[in-house]
């Protein structure tokens, strides 16, 4: 097996900042090594997820990743849960709509447990009946908890309104009948198609060798496992629906919520950066123009930022804000008030500046972490993307130019092009 070293540090260190082994039997294993730190954030990403479901099976990938918890061929659920914890590490995992990931942060001393744990919750979960009733109630509350909290349930609506019968448009909890119907051989089958080196993708940042992560997988059995069914899960074409408005009804609430937004950039989208500088500006924070036009000028919303998402062959992108419904029509004006300005002028030189300076700020204090380093290295295998130093990124973000900005305005936060998504008692238009 071989291992290649990817990328360099350009602030100092002289050897190469990213290590990958591509295994034999399908694993993809990279690490990255960060001077000073005494801690491993440590990561397996699974390539399966809510994007590679059936609608009758909605939720089956996140109901697997609950279910990996409740016991393995060693473990106890008790046992899984003091296995990190008691070592001041910690142990967590999440699905998202293309991929199921499991985590962990631990002193360096510690990987090897990390791995074993993590390991084990994939290759080896026991997935007994018993466990999904009582797991299935979990989830059924967990549904319930984004029903009772309307700037969660939005964003459903939202994806739902962009992407219609799309997965892109699933919700990844599934709905209240698909996790009632879910049964055990569905969640082995998925854990069979997809939990396997062939499918997996593993990350790890701060004080780590490679040579040494190498081994400890060896040890924890990770490297012996079989590559398993790689059959291409089948994907439909992406479509984004056009703008038009929705309202959900809801009198037992306050505020009326408000998302306004529309389909994004991919991962690999050149004007990534460009994008991400707009939408910083716009709504990232108390310096931006719809915090200032919308909160402290006007006084009509006390939230109101700008989202983004990116996937590998698109994104989603909007504003949300929450506010009373006798002002929500006023509110929403002012926010496409601020992104039509844009839209159709894009950024005067000294807001580009400003932006870029931002921008870069926020880059190399993201990176001042083990696990941002970690996400920052499985990307590289997730989305096929370059290794990039932070110089070589904030080179990036110096080299943005005012057509890119003014194109990706133009393209994308043009409100006559998105669709408004509402929730409350009051609708808007």
């Amino acid at each position: 097996m071989a291992v290649v070293a990817i990328g360099a540090d350009k602030q100092g260190a002289e050897a190469p900042q990213l290590h990958r082994t591509d295994l034999p039997n399908g694993l993809t294993v990279l690490s990255e090594a960060v001077p000073g730190a005494r801690s491993v954030a440590f990561g397996a990403w699974v390539r399966a997820a809510t994007l590679h479901e059936r609608p009758e099976e909605m939720g089956v990938s996140h109901l697997l990743e609950h279910m990996v918890f409740k016991g393995t061929r060693t473990r106890s659920a008790q046992e899984i849960a003091l296995s990190l914890e008691t070592l001041g590490g910690s142990l967590d995992a999440y699905t998202e709509r293309e991929h199921t990931s499991y985590q962990a942060r631990v002193l360096d001393e510690h990987l090897g447990e990390a791995a074993s744990v993590i390991g084990e919750l994939i290759f080896e979960p026991l997935l007994k009946p018993e466990d999904l009733a009582l797991e299935r109630k979990v989830i059924l509350e967990e549904i319930s908890m984004v029903e009772d909290t309307p700037d969660d349930i939005i964003f459903d609506v939202h994806n739902r309104a962009v992407w219609g019968d799309h997965p892109h448009g699933y919700a990844i909890l599934g709905t209240r009948d698909t996790v009632k119907s879910l049964d055990i051989p569905h969640i082995r089958a998925l854990q069979e198609r997809a939990y396997h080196p062939g499918r997996l993708v593993v990350a790890a940042s701060g004080r780590v060798e490679h040579d040494q992560l190498l081994e400890v997988l060896d040890r924890a059995g990770w490297l012996t496992r079989a590559r398993g069914d790689m059959t291409p899960f089948a994907l439909d074409p992406v479509e984004a629906a056009g703008p038009h408005a929705e309202h959900v009804k809801r009198k037992d609430i306050a505020q009326t919520h408000i998302v306004l937004g529309g389909q994004g950039i991919a991962h690999g989208d050149s004007r990534r950066y460009a994008f991400a500088l707009i939408d910083m500006l716009l709504g990232g924070g108390m310096s931006s123009r719809l915090f200032q036009r919308v909160r402290e000028e006007l006084g009509l919303a006390y939230s109101v930022h700008t989202f983004s998402s990116a996937f590998a062959d698109t994104g989603v992108h909007g504003v949300y804000l929450a506010t009373a419904p006798e002002s929500a029509q006023e509110a929403l004006d002012a926010v496409r008030e601020v992104l039509r300005e844009v839209a159709s002028e894009g950024l005067p030189e000294a807001d580009m500046l400003a932006g870029k300076r931002q921008l870069r700020g926020q880059l190399v204090l993201s990176m001042e972490g083990v696990s941002s380093r970690m996400y920052r290295a499985a990307t590289t295998a997730l989305y096929g993307e370059p290794f990039r130093s932070v110089d070589e990124q904030m080179a990036l973000v110096d080299a943005i130019d005012e057509d890119t900005v003014r194109d990706v305005a133009r393209d994308f936060f043009d409100p006559d092009r998105h669709i408004l998504v509402s929730l409350g008692p009051k609708a808007v238009r």
